[in-house]
């Protein structure tokens, strides 16, 4: 049965070595269609020559954590860039954009006016959005109030009546490998509770790993590693199947057309 992987950083450093071979897993796994974000103009380029060498689907986008050492000019080169490719039946989004409201250091007032800006752009472009959501989902809500925009809450961890507004907005709710973890009560809940039209699944690979690649801190340091990758998908998937009282076949139904409609394009870009 094939899988999409809404969000997979195929481009980052930890691929590396094997990105091939990561591919030929997922594939082996099912996992036939991956949607490519990029984080800053420096890899809008590299995302999309991935996309097309491989035939899959990318995101164009300033990443709220590299908002610090973007400059002004990056929204110019992103419109440009939209612009250029607009009938690359690959391009399927603008993302990774958002807010994140943990890490530190983060300018604020800047990762605000980027934000807006590329939702602005993302209009003009006509395409759906791929959202950062950390601890930032209200933030986020209140710009998208102001714009007519859709499209998928990558790694969704925030409330009930959040994932509501989000989903009566026209979006739906990444969930990956923190879906996995028996303590991720709420994220749990919520995969198990929200509309089945309201679901699409993730990896986000190389990142959050779920509960059996997870490592301590003090595994990491020894050397242990913990990089996720989209063959995870089809495991991960069985969590939500599990909670949902799907079988696999049904999740898998349901997961990739959800994922077609949050981003149209990946119907004719197919698996």
């Amino acid at each position: 049965m094939p899988w999409i992987d809404t969000h997979c950083h195929l481009d980052a450093a930890e691929f590396d070595a094997d990105r091939n071979a990561v591919l030929s897993r997922a594939r082996a796994a099912g996992v036939t269609q991956l949607v490519l974000p990029a984080v800053a103009r420096s890899n809008f380029d590299t995302v999309r020559a991935l996309a097309h060498e491989h035939g899959l689907a990318y995101a164009l986008g300033i990443h709220p954590l590299c908002v610090n050492d973007a400059a002004e000019s990056d929204l110019a080169v992103l419109g440009d860039a939209l612009a250029a490719h607009r009938d690359d039946p690959h391009l399927v989004a603008v993302g990774e954009i958002g807010l994140d409201h943990f890490v530190p250091g983060i300018d604020q007032a800047k990762a605000q006016h980027f934000y807006a800006e590329q939702l602005k752009l993302a209009q003009a472009a006509g395409l759906p959005v791929i959202l950062h959501v950390r601890r930032s989902a209200d933030a986020l809500l209140k710009q998208l109030r102001r714009v007519s925009l859709s499209g998928i809450a990558h790694a969704f961890n925030g409330s009930q009546q959040q994932a509501d507004t989000f989903v009566a907005m026209g979006f739906k709710l990444g969930f990956g490998g923190a879906m996995t973890f028996d303590r991720a009560l709420q994220i749990r809940r919520l995969a198990q509770e929200l509309p089945a039209e309201a679901l699409v699944l993730e990896t986000d690979a190389p990142d959050i790993p779920p509960h059996w690649l997870y490592r301590s801190v003090g595994q990491r340091a020894a050397g242990e590693v913990a990089r996720n990758e989209p063959a995870e998908l089809p495991r991960i998937a069985a969590t939500l199947a599990e909670l949902r009282g799907w079988s696999l076949e049904q999740t898998a139904q349901v997961c990739s057309a959800n994922a077609r409609v949050a981003l149209p394009r990946l119907a004719a870009l197919g698996d």
